[in-house]
């Protein structure tokens, strides 16, 4: 059975990943990550995003801190002079 870099045997099923354009990458849970300091973050839910940008408050998970907000013009009338 082949092993992960730590030892630990690999997972004997494929997941499967989605990559969004310019956004998280989605991956079928249970997810397991390491993060650089060799803690694991893990999440159970069936999918999850996981934040490629490091800008996510939740990091390794994305909370779409990534997104660019749009301003919107408010109407004449709520403008200030």
């Amino acid at each position: 059975m082949p092993a992960l870099p730590d030892g630990t045997p690999a997972p004997a099923c494929a997941h499967r990943v989605f990559l969004e354009p310019r956004g998280p990458v989605l991956v079928e849970g249970p997810v397991e990550i390491v993060l650089d300091d060799g803690t694991v973050a893990r999440s159970d839910r069936f999918s999850v995003a996981i934040c490629t940008c490091r800008r996510s408050r939740t990091y390794p998970w994305c909370d779409t801190s990534h997104r660019r907000r749009e301003r919107t013009a408010r109407p004449p009338e709520e403008r200030k002079p």
